[in-house]
Order: C-alpha cells, then structure tokens, then sequence
C-alpha cells in the first residue's frame, strides 16, 4: 500500500493575502524606527510573521459561515449558547464565561482568588499569567520538571510539573495556595506537552490538600496529539477522548482561543465551583460584558465554536505536529541549536548556544530575533531573559531561565515554502553568528516589558552587512 513521505496540507487555498516583500533598507529603518523591539514594527514590514500563533491563524469556510449566523442580542444571544454548549461538552465544566481573549480571563480569575500572601504554583506560567498573579499580589512558583529547565535534554513530556516539588511546597504552604495550574502545552518550556499520568499524579497531590486543579489550556488539542503519540497506552484514543480526560481532570480552565481554536480574538473561563463563577462574573460585567458575550461579538463566538471542533481532526493535527518538526529537523540538519525535542505550535532556537560569546545579561535571544528580520523579514519572538528576567537595582540583568527565540507557526496560514524560507533565512544568520553582539534595554516599562521596551546595542553596529 502507498505510503507517502510528504506531508501535504489537509486543506485547499481559496483565498489569498499578498506578502509584503521589502529590502534590507527598508527593514534596517522600520527596525531602528522600533529601537529594535520587534513588537514595534509595523505588520506591513514583515514578510514571514512567526511571533506568535495567538490569533493569527486562517479561518475554515465552516467558521466563516458561522460567523453569517452571529446573533448581536446583548443579552441571551443565541450564538452564546451554541458556544457554551460546546466548550461544555469538551470540558465537562457548567460553567462557561466569555472574554475577549486569555489574559481577560486570567485577570479575573486571579483578582478574585489571588492577593497578597498567596502562591500560584504551576509547570511555567506564560508572561500575562505571571503579570497577572503578581499584579493581584500573589507570588507565582514554576514547578517544571528538571528536563524543562534545559534546552538539550531529551525527554517527550518535558512541560511536566515536578510532582515531588509540588507535594513538598503543598505541605509547606497549602494555606496559601488557591489553586495549582498546568500549562498545556508548556509555551514558555518551549511549547513542551504535558502527559496524561502526569497530571493524574498532580491531581491527586492536589486532592491529598483540598486544592482545586486549573489547565491554562491554549494547546490542548496539541498538547492531546503529543499524549496520543508519545504516552504508552494512549496510541489507540482519538484526541478528542484524551482532551475530555484532561479536562475532567480539572476544576477550571481557561482559554486563549486564538490559539487552538482558530480565533482571531476570544476566549473562555470554564468553571465547576459554583461560588467561583457568581464572583468571576460580578467582575465580567464590570469590566468586559455582558456573560453571555463577555466583551466577544455573536460572530466571534460562533467561529470559536466550530474552531473548537475542527481543531481537534486528526487529519489536521497529524498536518501540524509534522509540519513543525519538518522545519525542527532541517535546522537541526544544519546543526542550529534548538530546544529539544521539537514542540507543536513553534521551533524554539537556543540563543545562549547559538550566541555563545552573547552573554544571556546582553539578551542574545533579542539580537536574533532582531537580525531575523533584518535579513530576511521573519519576525520572531524572544522568549528569554527580556521576557522573563528583570533589572537589578545597579541596573544588570537577572537571566531568565533560558534564553530562547520561538518561530511561532500560525495554524493553516504557511505552506512549504515559505518555512523553507524561514530555514533559510535562520540557517543565513546562524552562519554569520559571530558578528552578532549584545544588546541593553531602555525605556523598561513595570510590566511585560517585552511589548514596549526600547534596545541598543554593546559595542557593535546591528544593522552592518554579516557578510
């Protein structure tokens, strides 16, 4: 029987949108117009748009014509229980509250259970959930498993919470914790999956306590695959089957659902407790909408609905998971340092090995994203010491705990070619590392200074030919 070696897009394209395409020039100006942050740089710019998969994924012809069927009632609209009904059946939960996007939710949720004197502990909280535990007071703990913390290491489930840390932390502080979260799959480990018996085990630590378990659950049907592919016993179970198991898992979750859900904009906050949901709602109503719209239009929610089942067709995640780790082993071919192993939704650069002479106090991580675009107009993310270390009061910088540049891969947008462009475009300034240098910040905001800080350089010009 044929069995084909390329893995081909389990769509067709009927709609197209035109790559700007620039020069050196012109990037070199919008690059130093943004000093250097690539969040600052006009969209129009960039060619190959990989900083993130967070809302920029194509739309299905069946999300499209839901979006016909959007019913604008402010109140009790239609397409709101279309919604609920399916984020029901997919996390057994009763409780389902719209907001416009993942970090509405996580602001919610943390100004109700978070404050002064409680701890967060999770496998790695992303940049908007740590702002927002610590912005409510509380203190957020990463409980990765040892593997997650290093870049080389090779295990299949490396966004695994460190079950003995959290028993002993629970034993210690059990009274201040509100909640335990798993982060699926683990975005800021590198888009690493967590498995099935891990968090079995970490629901019962939490049950040992009394303590409610909640997924940040962006990646699920992903993070779902990785399990059915990776988990002794679970080669046999559709993704659908393992999603409903890890959600019953759980006590809440929420959900960017830009990422695995198709959307353009939304999200949701699933609830059990009762108590729980009648205070996070008081605070939607204050400041999102109305609960059944929760600052989302009726069209959004309908696209959301049907996203959050098509995602979950294992012709289109075996497309995805492939179509990721074709672009991780070609530059692991070309010897390009990368997080291992390769994660579902983005390819993960190492910067400290890829700039070895790059100190992580002068941000290499920053310095690739940057000549990334210079060279090629591929726009990455920096996921490192910017993102998640911090400015001592001499004015050093506290590392992050690894330094790493995410190619972020929006669903069903690029082809073939275009990521072996992007392998081009890497493997070009990879080869011409060593006149790369180190970068300072300025202009740091409070908080998730990522988005809105300025750089410049440490003795070099980073906007010279590499060759």
């Amino acid at each position: 029987m044929f069995q084909p070696k390329t893995t081909i897009e389990p769509f067709r394209v009927k709609v197209v949108e035109p790559l700007p395409v620039r020069t050196r020039v012109q990037r070199a100006k919008a690059l130093a117009d943004a000093n250097l942050n690539l969040f600052s740089v006009p969209a129009k710019e960039v060619t190959i748009d990989l900083m993130t998969d967070s809302g920029t994924s194509a739309m299905s012809q069946e999300q499209w014509a839901a979006i016909f069927r959007g019913d604008e009632s402010y109140a009790g609209a239609s397409s709101y229980f279309r919604f609920r009904d399916v984020v029901r059946q997919l996390t057994g939960m009763h409780h389902v509250i719209p907001v416009h996007q993942g970090r509405a939710a996580e602001r919610i949720l943390f100004s109700v259970v978070g404050g002064e004197g409680k701890t967060i502990p999770a496998n790695t909280h992303f940049d908007t959930t740590r702002a927002n535990v610590e912005a409510s007071g509380a203190v957020a703990v990463d409980l990765v498993i040892e593997e997650g913390r290093s870049p080389s290491a090779e295990h299949p489930f490396k966004g695994n919470l460190d079950v003995v840390a959290l028993k002993k932390l629970l034993e210690q502080h059990a009274a201040s914790v509100p909640m335990v979260v798993v982060t699926i799959t683990n975005n800021s480990g590198g888009g690493q999956p967590v498995s099935l018996e891990n968090m079995r085990q970490v629901r019962e630590a939490c049950d040992l306590f009394d303590i409610p378990l909640f997924l940040d659950c962006a990646r699920f049907a992903e993070n779902s695959w990785f399990i059915r592919e990776r988990e002794s016993g679970q080669e046999k179970r559709s993704p659908k089957d393992i999603a409903e198991e890890m959600f019953r898992l759980a006590d809440g979750a929420w959900m960017s659902a830009k990422k695995d859900a198709f959307g353009n904009i939304g999200g949701f906050l699933a609830l059990k407790d009762d108590a729980l949901a009648e205070q996070c709602r008081n605070i939607l109503i204050l400041t999102e909408g109305f609960p059944t719209y929760g600052g989302l239009a009726g069209r959004d929610l309908e696209a959301l609905a049907v996203g959050l089942e098509e995602v979950l067709a294992e012709d289109y995640l075996e497309y995805r998971i492939r179509s990721t780790h074709y672009v991780w082993c070609k530059l692991d071919e070309a010897g390009v340092p990368l997080l291992r192993p390769a994660g579902g939704h983005a390819v993960y650069l190492d910067a400290r090995e890829f700039l070895p002479h790059v100190p992580p106090s002068q941000l290499p991580g920053q310095t690739i994203s940057a000549a990334l675009f210079l060279e090629g107009g591929v726009r990455a993310c920096e996921i490192g010491t910017v993102m998640f270390g911090s400015t001592q009061d001499d004015g050093t910088q506290s590392p992050g705990p690894m330094d790493l540049v995410r190619l972020a891969i929006p669903r069903r947008v690029y082809t073939q070619s275009h990521m072996d462009y992007v392998i081009e475009v890497v493997r070009y300034v990879f080869d011409h590392r060593k006149k790369l240098g180190g970068l300072l910040i300025q202009n740091e905001p409070p908080a998730l200074r990522h988005f809105t800080c300025g750089f410049e350089p440490i003795g070099w010009d980073p906007f010279a030919a590499l060759d």
